[in-house]
């Protein structure tokens, strides 16, 4: 321990009995976002998707069963979502986790019960299977309160690889959302999808790390 201290991994407190992460885990996880070119493909369309909607806009990735988010771009709203980039959450709960998991077969789903986050959250395989078939034939998902309470997600699987590892979303309060504005986000994240794809080419050119 004294080593990961010593490099900047580890940080103590002065009494040498509290341990915490180091300022190098952060700089190694924003060089893993620097460093990654889909990354940088996507921001300039959460930016325009941000300044066109107004609202919470993320960008993840499918790790395992999880969703990692990799960027965010926050609403100005008294009323939005709160995220941060790095944050993690089990993907059956939310817009970009079942957009990513609708690219998959459904026998690539792991057995339930599965974690509930909110009354709302789907906790059997069947369930969250009928779901995914509506995201299929919609082309996008919808999380409707079933991550947070209060909050509605559309999210959009980018395919750029297949099957898709990333996706991006619109949160949105409910307090919000009305069948209008609803039809407005999906147009502009359709438009977002393809700006986003046709800038990162099939397969990317990226590296194909183990």
């Amino acid at each position: 321990m004294q080593t990961l201290v010593a490099r900047g991994w580890v940080r103590t407190d002065v009494t040498g009995s509290l341990y915490g992460i180091g300022i190098h885990a952060l700089l190694t996880g924003t060089g893993y976002l620097d460093s990654d070119p889909r990354v940088r493909a996507a921001r300039p369309y959460l930016d325009e998707a941000s300044t066109t909607l107004g609202e919470t806009i993320h960008l993840g990735r499918l790790d395992g069963y999880d969703v990692a988010y990799l960027a965010t771009r926050e609403s100005h709203e008294y009323l939005r979502t709160i995220s941060r980039v790095g944050r993690r959450l089990p993907a059956h709960m939310g817009a970009l986790g079942k957009a990513l998991l609708a690219e998959r077969p459904d026998g690539e789903l792991p057995e339930g019960p599965y974690e509930a986050a909110t009354p709302r959250t789907h906790t059997s395989r069947e369930a969250l299977a009928a779901d995914l078939a509506r995201v299929r034939g919609r082309g996008y998902s919808v999380d409707r309160e079933e991550g947070v309470p209060g909050i509605v997600g559309f999210g959009f699987a980018l395919r750029y690889d297949s099957p898709a590892q990333d996706a991006i979303s619109c949160s949105v309060p409910v307090a919000r959302l009305t069948p209008e504005r609803e039809e407005r986000i999906v147009a502009v994240m359709r438009e977002i999808r393809t700006k986003v794809e046709a800038t990162v080419p099939a397969g990317g050119g990226a590296v194909h790390w183990r």
